[in-house]
């Protein structure tokens, strides 16, 4: 590994000079200053964190408030975070992550401590309670996800209303008028998390310009729960032809359950999910799917984020524009 006394060989000046034109805590000639960073380019010398600090007044470090909760699909998660690692090391950027759900603390330890240059949140609620903290700050701030007031962020997201309304246009041009949601958790909803929420309005809201009727039931994901709902749904709605599924953890199970209740997908019942693309693919039917674009989400944010920390981007709301596709899951309704 090449050290800083290496470079001062290289450049031929004191280990010292080198540290001084690092942490510009003296003032260098700027010839002398040139030949080391000349020396730092060829060698291919990483100063460390505290260093690059100290020269541009910069961490160079991203916080990524990413809370893991048992009722959210977690490899959707990770993908994203993963996206926001890869994309911010290529702006030479790292990431720190923060897992725990400690909300607004949370946002007082990044802030306070300076340890962060700028900030991305994600599981956003409609009224998230880490937003006043962070405007307040001033720190440069991405969400990936909508709260109900965007005034003084950047977001972007998956139009998770325009999704919901895809799913209802599609199963309404099919022929079907009775239609039932399997939506995420219950404290997902009962959070008024933003994604979840703006679906379930999204398809009611084109539902009803579309005479369709829609039932939406929340559920844990589980075989049991998802029995549970399924149940409860065709005893209120015996009707039902078209399912839309918005949990990642409940589409096998409901699946499974269809084809011991000797309904057959999509002859009988289509089923239509917004999930990731391998969820769709992978499953024991291929889904109609519309699909969370989790690494372009990621890459927009990472690449908003860094233009706000160099003062060349204002607050904006960048909502994706979803997009259905038709698989094997999803058919006429049955006459």
């Amino acid at each position: 590994m090449v050290t800083l006394a290496d470079v001062a060989q290289h450049a031929g000046v004191s280990a010292s000079t080198v540290s001084y034109v690092l942490s510009g805590k003296r003032t260098i000639s700027e010839v002398t200053k040139q030949r080391v960073e000349h020396s730092i380019r060829e060698l291919g010398y990483l100063p460390n964190a505290g260093a690059r600090a100290l020269a541009s007044s910069r961490s160079n470090i991203i916080a990524l408030m990413m809370p893991l909760r048992t009722d959210m699909y977690v490899p959707v998660m990770m993908e994203i975070a993963i996206a926001v690692a890869t994309n911010a090391r290529e702006h030479g950027f790292d990431v720190l992550m923060l897992t725990g759900e400690e909300g607004p603390s949370a946002v007082r330890r990044v802030v306070g401590s300076g340890l962060a240059d700028a900030v991305i949140l994600m599981d956003v609620e409609l009224d998230d309670a880490r937003l006043p903290l962070l405007r307040e700050s001033g720190r440069p701030a991405v969400l990936i996800g909508l709260p109900a007031q965007t005034t003084g962020f950047t977001c972007v997201d998956l139009d998770f209303a325009g999704a919901g309304s895809l799913c209802a246009e599609h199963l309404a041009g099919l022929g079907h008028r009775e239609i039932a949601m399997i939506g995420e958790a219950p404290a997902v909803y009962e959070r008024k998390t933003g994604f979840a929420e703006r679906t379930v309005d999204g398809l009611r809201s084109r539902a009803r310009e579309l005479g369709v009727r829609v039932l939406h039931r929340p559920c844990e994901g589980t075989y049991a729960a998802m029995a549970s709902a399924l149940g409860q749904i065709f005893t209120e709605r015996p009707g039902v032809t078209g399912f839309v599924v918005q949990n990642e953890q409940a589409v096998e199970p409901l699946l499974s359950l269809l084809r011991q209740d000797r309904r057959a997908v999509p002859e009988d019942i289509s089923v239509v999910a917004v999930c990731p693309e391998q969820v769709a693919l992978q499953g024991s039917v291929r889904l109609t799917s519309v699909t969370i674009p989790a690494r372009e989400m990621a890459r927009r944010a990472v690449d908003h984020l860094i233009a706000k920390i160099e003062g060349k981007a204002d607050d904006e709301v960048v909502l994706l524009q979803p997009e259905l596709v038709t698989r094997a899951s999803s058919g006429p309704a049955p006459v």
